[in-house]
């Protein structure tokens, strides 16, 4: 039997980093569309069911309309699609699942559907699967708890047995660099697999880490089907869902499938020249491939530029904000003006105040510290200085 294992959809994501509201509505519509583009590997690959392991929807309350797109989009998979909360959209009373418009529309919409709210077992013709469904944002307990004295005696003996849980495995940590600080594993939704009977089990579905993880050869984070974050750290692989060939008894066949479209990067890079802005397109043109409004790229930039190199820097920045759907730089590159530079500003005939204001800054300048707060103004007074006689 084949099944599809995914998670993290995460739909009606703010993304309230990005500034622009169009890019903002193009990321939230890309998560959209790679439900659309999961529903192609479920009929490209005849697959016998798909399981959500938590987190569908951002939030408890998303909004009507994405609720119907949601609906929509997995009724045309037709074939069932088991679905538990995970902590984003937990089951609590008073959430999206018990909600009148999605209680209204999923029978219409989307048949094909099943929530998972209880721990109890689940008999389908392929598979016997034991959902962990959070029904609370932050739990202490383990959401695998309830399996750790189960009669598994009484599950059918030809059947491969699936567990559904959403959670932070333990001692799993990342890096966000948005934050800028080390993730920590979560005492919350942690759960401990050593404590599973590992020859009972043939599966464990996991959500809620966001990169492709295999704890196991029978335990996998599928990570998000549409990437959401910068890098965290190394052995990235996001945007997939995974394919899965099971037997009782046996080792799992997992398949990832692409499914994102959307490209995250990060450039780390120190300019000791104007030249290494030539590498530094270089290495953005390779990354981004000439696309539009198709990737988010964060920039560690250190070094310094000639008054000429950072304008020309500015002017690319300039550049990839309106190309890219978001520019973040950490760090920036100093300005360092040349002597040719200098001199271009300071012995101006033909405009004797430019060159009196140039060579006060430069004198004053010399007289800081290279670090200083006040240095940093001069140089870039400098610097606009500089832009302004080269483009007047």
């Amino acid at each position: 039997m084949r099944f599809l294992h995914t998670a993290d959809w995460q739909i009606g994501k703010p993304y309230g980093a990005v500034a622009d509201e169009q890019k903002r509505f193009r990321l939230q519509q890309e998560r959209l569309a790679a439900i659309g583009r999961i529903r192609d590997v479920v009929k490209l690959h005849s697959v016998d069911f798909v399981l959500v392991a938590g987190d569908l929807f951002d939030s408890t309350t998303p909004a009507s309309t994405a609720v119907l797109e949601v609906l929509e989009a997995i009724g045309e998979m037709q074939v069932p699609v088991l679905v538990i909360p995970g902590n984003h959209d937990h089951g609590a009373p008073g959430t999206v699942w018990h909600r009148e418009d999605f209680q209204r529309h999923k029978p219409l919409m989307a048949p094909n559907l099943q929530l998972l709210l209880e721990q109890q077992i689940v008999d389908l013709p392929q598979a016997v699967l034991l959902p962990c469904p959070l029904l609370r944002n932050q739990n202490s307990a383990d959401p695998t708890s309830w399996l750790r004295h189960f009669d598994w005696d009484g599950l059918p003996e030809n059947k491969p047995r699936i567990v559904l849980a959403h959670g932070s495995v333990h001692g799993l940590g990342g890096r966000s660099y948005d934050l800028e600080e080390e993730i920590q594993a979560v005492s919350n939704n942690q759960i401990d697999l050593s404590v599973l009977p590992a020859k009972q089990i043939d599966y464990i579905a996991l959500g809620d880490w966001h990169n492709l993880k295999e704890i196991t050869t029978r335990a996998w984070y599928c990570g998000t089907p549409e990437p959401d974050q910068f890098d965290q750290g190394t052995d990235n692989q996001r945007g997939q869902v995974l394919l899965v060939d099971l037997e009782r008894g046996k080792i799992p066949a997992v398949q990832p499938q692409q499914t994102g479209r959307i490209y995250w990067h990060n450039i780390s890079i120190s300019l000791t020249g104007d030249a290494d802005l030539d590498r530094l397109q270089r290495q953005i043109d390779e990354l981004t491939a000439g696309r539009v409004n198709r990737d988010l790229l964060r920039m560690e930039i250190s070094g310094s530029l000639s008054l000429a190199g950072h304008s020309r820097y500015e002017q690319m920045k300039n550049d990839l904000n309106d190309r890219l759907l978001r520019l973040r730089i950490k760090d920036e590159c100093q300005q360092a003006p040349e002597a040719e530079e200098l001199e271009q500003l300071t012995a101006r005939v033909e405009d004797p105040l430019i060159a009196r204001v140039a060579n006060q800054l430069q004198q004053q300048l010399q007289e800081e510290e290279p670090e200083s707060e006040q240095a940093a103004i001069n140089r870039a007074a400098l610097c606009e200085l500089f832009r302004f006689t080269t483009t007047y």
